[in-house]
């Protein structure tokens, strides 16, 4: 077991991404969430607040991480809210095809190794009328930022836990069989700019 990984990344995670200027993201976009959900990269469970409870009927969270799973008890628990955790890699999800209403993603594509194995598993377990919701950094259309970017994500992502800082999130979920229907993307207040270029939106299946 990788020490920093399970023990140090789950906390340094909860804080980072616990930020109020990360938290206000979250804010409008998770109570889109409809039906049954499945929270991909759930990691310490940061977005159980944000859910509109009378709309949502099941979570699955998805998340490898022992280490994040153990760290996200203390916040599942604050919510009140059931969590059935599916310990698997986002390539390989362990749920029948079409049984999901609404796919989320917060903050996660950046730092999974095969995003387009995981996309395409998300696009087959999500219902012919589900949506993805999303809300992820990725690359700025600065290019002075983005130069930076394209500097610091190879030392980033072995302290970040995989994170990279220069993904265009629109063109790889649109590449991975979906389409965007609604998109919004802008600088986070209070984040470096290297870091707080988000995408937030919503896809279909193509």
């Amino acid at each position: 077991m990788n020490l920093y990984h399970e023990l140090c990344l789950p906390h340094l995670t909860n804080c980072v991404c616990g930020l109020k200027a990360l938290a206000r993201q979250r804010e409008l976009i998770v109570p889109l969430a409809r039906g049954r959900v499945l929270e991909v990269g759930m990691g310490t469970a940061l977005n159980l607040p944000f859910y509109d409870r009378d709309k949502v009927s099941c979570i699955w969270g998805l998340e490898p991480s022992p280490g994040m799973r153990k760290a996200a008890e203390k916040n599942v628990r604050r919510s009140g809210m059931q969590v059935q955790w599916l310990d698997l890699p986002a390539a390989t999800i362990p749920l029948e095809d079409g049984c999901v209403d609404t796919v989320l993603l917060t903050f996660t594509l950046c730092s999974i190794a095969d995003w387009q194995g995981a996309l395409e598993e998300m696009r087959r377990v999500l219902a012919p009328q589900g949506r993805l919701l999303f809300c992820e950094h990725g690359s700025a259309p600065d290019e002075g930022v983005l130069r930076w970017q394209e500097r610091i994500t190879p030392w980033w992502k072995h302290l970040a836990g995989g994170c990279h800082l220069d993904r265009p999130i629109p063109r790889l979920i649109g590449s991975s069989g979906f389409r965007v229907t609604e998109l919004a993307a802008g600088y986070a207040a209070g984040v470096p700019k290297v870091a707080g270029y988000t995408y937030r939106g919503c896809a279909e299946k193509g």
